[in-house]
């Protein structure tokens, strides 16, 4: 759930369904139902044999439709989180209005119906509103206006849809004026999808609320609430509220007043507050209220370029761009997925990176206007005649020296008998005779200039550096690779991958470590003996991090320690880290003293893993425990390479991967916390870039014997032994201590358990394909004794049941899993975020404890680790080769995973229902639909955000065997909305028809 951090704009169908008051569709004829029928022409047939790729990156999803009342009389629910709203409204309609009308202001801003015991509780939260009665003897005609105290003006600014009415309605409002005052025309605010399709926090404001304030608040002075805004403009993307009082501390060197945490109503001016963990009130995000000037008066979409080569160049074109206006091209829209593939065509600096988009509304219209240009400039029908007069600026259409094709050009420069032209399309220039060029036909101005610039993250203090360069070219130029889009504007920030290969490449990361001074990398020689070396970690896969001395390590020491006086010095938030990236260096603290890291993986827009690249551990932190490297240390800092050399074992029998954990505990226990190991190279595998080494604890390297290598392989601790984890005893507890953010303390340093097995600099530009990923590999143990499925009852405590919306109303979902129309996964799209923010607590807590030999049983729940994400997941089966089938419950996949991968899941995870669930089209036969329809159906509706409309539910002893019968409707097009059972209908009758 890459998840994460670019964030696609919400599409103009969010909300189209609900505009059109879709009816219910189970009691339509067919006859009814062809006005919203989608013609299906035969290219189902190309659909099905190419398996057309889907676009996982939606343009926004569908707004909440319809939905009913979701808790009823006597149900408890969050007093804080509904009082914060009720004070959202009351600031937007500062003059109050009818009690009876909060109910659908509410559920049409929040998406979610107003507890009725909150109305009850009203007049009791004086604080909050104020509750007058009218003249009127009906005790439910009652009038609600802000809290006396606060006066109209100084109520704070909400996050306002430009859909909403933005006059406030009057208390006197007659009965039709109440209805076009009503916001029920509004669209929830827009939400987001981040990089895995989950939704981001802050793209929900609908739960953002303010807790209860006391009796008596203490008030906010004005240097605190500016500093508290300073750092919420630093993290655009919601800054845990827990995080403030260390934050605060390091960067203004002054406590944080203990009141603001236990008033955070007092900062609701300048953000909004959001309680993802309903259980946990303590545990809060706030965002950063969003303002007029926020935009700069930048269209974020555009993206035209001038695409000149030289300043000269540039200066000409724009001049001449002013003066031939009739000339008008439409801007380069930047693509709308995260991930956009694009070919690069030069780069004389890094941050003018000449490319061009690939895709359907790009290459593809491209080639097919150049065809059309080569028809009507075409030799055969009449001669063109040449440009009589070319000037400046000046578009044209230019014959190739090919002779054949025929390509756009904008006139640079006019010589003698020559011109040089910019080909507008292709990013390149090129001096050309006269008799070459030719008047640009109107109907070639439609199509926007299709090469444009980006800026390459990470390297714009190095733009021009040309070893930097260099590299570029010989790993990018002319090559078709994928941008992961950090920030759209007009020249976007980009990392570029190169996904060709088994393992992604991030370009950026290697175009930084072209910087590095081989001189001061640590020297290694095969059969060369070091002493003094450090082991600084021990992963669980048997790979070992050890640090020699050398020039490069005195001089990282002596940078390090002026960066710990810098900082210490400093009073100022220019380096927290608000954009972070994969390959990105930066800074973070490792047993209390600044050390440099990089960014491996993200998990959302705030939990992100790092490893410490002069010490090998990796862990997962919270992004506010970055700081950027100071400019003034940065250079020193980029060409000292990592000091952590990584080595393996040489002459054990067992691979990498395959070590048992009391292999690697017995290893860590014998060369953590020594300084004065020695080592052997003895190869180095120029393929893998392996360094295999002999590893001694003391100085008699001359023996063999006494290696720590020798010692592994006489004894048992490398000898697998899968069927001890094959008893069906109870699960393990674990400790329930309170989550922690910190970053990685000394103990979890000096026992050098990293916090994953691999350090994976590829990220998420190569999505894995949803579904059964688990492969063979053993056989279900038989030794086991067959068991009942186990009662809920059984376990310690399952979540509440997801609640639904009763049959025939609407709920927006994202489809994470759909294998047929008779089977797919179904995630309620209005609480994605809170497990996004699960997910990331999950991997603070299990990457920082310690791995546990754990009793697994069948059909009990727990937590896993899937590559590099933590999921719960419930038990299907063991293998014999110690892997486990696991289910995941939010998500709906089936994965295989090492039953070391697995942690007892503790209660504070076990609040939020379980999101995924099952679900059946309605409106089809399964059984009347073949593989072929199962293509398309996928094609149509996995990995997005649809409207389900609920059909019936079948309910069940476990959460996890509930199933929905549903309709499904894409409302992603302008021009109407797809009924997903009418396509899976029609696809039947042609393969009637067809037989």
């Amino acid at each position: 759930m890459r998840n994460g951090q670019a964030e696609s704009k919400t599409g103009p169908h969010q909300n189209k369904l609900f505009n059109q008051n879709t009816p219910n569709r189970k009691g339509n004829p067919p006859m009814e139902k062809s006005d919203k029928r989608m013609m299906l022409p035969s290219r189902f047939h190309k659909e099905v044999l190419t398996h057309l790729s889907r676009n996982s990156q939606q343009t926004g999803p569908p707004m909440n439709l319809n939905e009913s009342l979701s808790l009823g009389k006597g149900k408890t629910y969050n007093p804080q989180q509904v009082q914060g709203r009720i004070k959202e409204i009351l600031g937007k309609y500062s003059n109050g209005f009818w009690v009876s009308k909060l109910p659908q202001i509410y559920r049409e801003l929040f998406t979610q119906d107003l507890p009725t015991e909150a109305i009850k509780d009203l007049e009791t939260w004086t604080h909050i509103c104020t509750v007058e009665k009218t003249c009127s003897s009906n005790p439910s005609e009652l009038l609600l206006y802000p809290a006396k105290e606060k006066s109209p003006t100084s109520a704070p600014s909400p996050i306002v849809n430009p859909d909403s009415p933005t006059t406030p309605v009057p208390p006197s409002d007659t009965a039709t004026d109440k209805a076009s005052h009503c916001p029920a025309q509004q669209k929830p605010c827009p939400t987001h999808l981040t990089r895995s399709g989950s939704l981001s926090p802050q793209s929900t404001s609908s739960s953002s609320s303010s807790p209860s304030p006391p009796s008596s608040p203490a008030s906010l002075s004005p240097d605190v609430r500016m500093k508290l805004e300073e750092l919420l403009v630093k993290y655009s993307n919601g800054l845990w509220a827990h995080a403030l009082p260390k934050l605060f501390q390091d960067t203004y060197k002054t406590k944080l007043p203990k009141h603001v945490l236990e008033n955070l109503h007092l900062l609701s001016d300048i953000c909004t507050i959001d309680y993802p963990m309903p259980d946990n009130p303590k545990r809060a995000i706030l965002y950063r209220r969003s303002s007029k000037g926020d935009e700069g008066g930048e269209d974020v979409n555009c993206n035209r370029r001038d695409s000149s080569i030289s300043e000269e160049e540039l200066k000409v074109r724009q001049e001449l761009e002013r003066r031939l206006s009739k000339q008008t091209v439409p801007s380069l829209q930047i693509p709308k997925e995260e991930y956009p593939s694009v070919l690069v065509v030069e780069a004389t600096n890094t941050n003018a990176v000449v490319l061009r988009y690939i895709g359907e509304n790009y290459s593809q219209a491209q080639e097919f206007m150049e065809d059309e240009m080569r028809e009507f400039y075409s030799l055969d029908q009449s001669t063109p005649t040449p440009l009589a007069s070319p000037c400046s600026g000046q578009l044209v259409a230019v014959r190739a020296e090919e002779e054949e094709e025929i390509l756009r050009a904008q006139i640079c420069e006019v010589m003698a008998d020559k011109v040089k032209v910019y080909y507008v399309d292709h990013g390149f220039s090129e001096v050309i005779t006269k008799t070459k060029m030719y008047e640009l036909h109107e109907r070639f101005f439609k199509l926007p200039f299709q090469a444009t610039k980006c800026k390459l993250a990470g390297l714009e203090p190095f733009c021009q550096e040309p070893a930097v360069l260099k590299k570029f070219e010989m790993m990018a130029s002319g090559r078709i690779l994928l941008a992961e889009i950090l920030e759209r504007g007009q020249t976007p920030l980009v990392v570029l991958y190169d996904t060709s290969q088994d393992d992604d490449i991030n370009i950026n990361a290697a175009c930084m470590k072209a910087l590095q001074d081989k001189m001061l990398a640590s020297p290694l020689q095969v059969n060369s003996v070091y002493m003094n070396v450090t082991v600084c970690s021990v992963c669980s896969d048997g790979t070992i991090y050890c640090k020699l001395p050398s020039r490069g390590l005195a001089k990282l020491n002596e940078i390090l320690e002026k960066i710990e006086t810098y900082f210490h010095s400093q009073v100022t938030s220019d380096f927290l880290v608000s954009r972070p990236f994969c390959g990105k260096r930066c800074m973070a603290r490792y047993k209390g003293k600044w050390s440099r890291v990089e960014i491996t993986n993200l998990h959302g827009s705030r939990v992100l893993d790092i490893i410490f690249i002069d010490v090998g551990v990796q862990a997962s932190v919270e992004v506010f425990e970055l700081r950027e490297i100071p400019p003034i240390f940065l250079c020193d800092l980029m060409a000292i390479p990592p000091q952590a050399v990584k080595c393996c074992l040489s002459d054990l029998t067992v691979s990498l991967g395959s070590w048992t954990p009391d292999a690697v505990q017995w290893l860590r226990e014998k060369v953590l916390n020594i300084s004065d190991c020695s080592m052997k190279v003895a190869k180095v595998d120029e393929t893998t870039c392996g360094i295999y080494i002999y590893l001694f604890t003391d100085k008699n390297f001359q023996d063999p014997a006494r290696s720590l290598n020798r010692q592994m392989a006489q004894s048992n601790l490398l000898k697998q032994q899968p069927d001890v984890f094959l008893t069906s005893h109870s699960p393990a507890k674990i400790s329930t201590a309170t989550l922690s953010s910190k970053t990685p303390s000394t103990s979890d340093s000096t026992n050098g358990n990293p916090t994953s097995t691999t350090v994976t600099a590829k990220p998420h530009p190569r999505m894995a394909l949803p579904g059964n990923r688990g492969g063979g590999g053993g056989n279900l143990a038989s030794t086991i004794q067959p068991k009942t499925p186990s009662s809920p009852s059984s376990f310690p405590q399952l979540p509440p049941l997801l609640e639904l919306p009763p049959a025939g109303n609407n709920m927006d979902v994202y489809v994470s899993v759909a294998c047929h129309p008779g089977h797919f996964v179904l995630q309620p799209w209005r609480d994605m975020y809170k497990l996004v923010v699960l997910m990331g607590e999950m991997i603070l807590y299990y990457n920082k404890t310690e791995e546990k030999t754990l009793n697994i049983e069948k059909n009990q729940i727990y937590a896993a680790k899937v590559e590099n994400n933590w999921y719960r997941v419930l038990v299907k089966g063991v293998l014999t080769n110690g892997l486990v089938s696991v289910y995941e419950l939010d998500y709906g996949k089936h994965e295989l995973v090492s039953c070391t991968q697995l942690r007892s899941l503790i209660k504070e995870f076990r609040q939020l229902p379980f999101q995924g669930i099952t679900a059946q089209l309605a409106g089809v036969k399964p059984r009347q639909l073949s593989e072929e329809a199962s293509i398309v159906f996928r094609n149509h509706v996995e990995k997005k955000p649809l409207v389900a409309q609920l059909e019936s539910l079948h309910e069940a002893r476990n959460p996890w065997d509930r199933k929905l019968m549903v309709f499904l409707v894409d409302t992603s097009q302008e021009e109407r909305d797809i009924w997903v059972h009418d396509i899976m209908a029609e696809f039947a009758e042609d393969l009637t028809n067809e037989l």
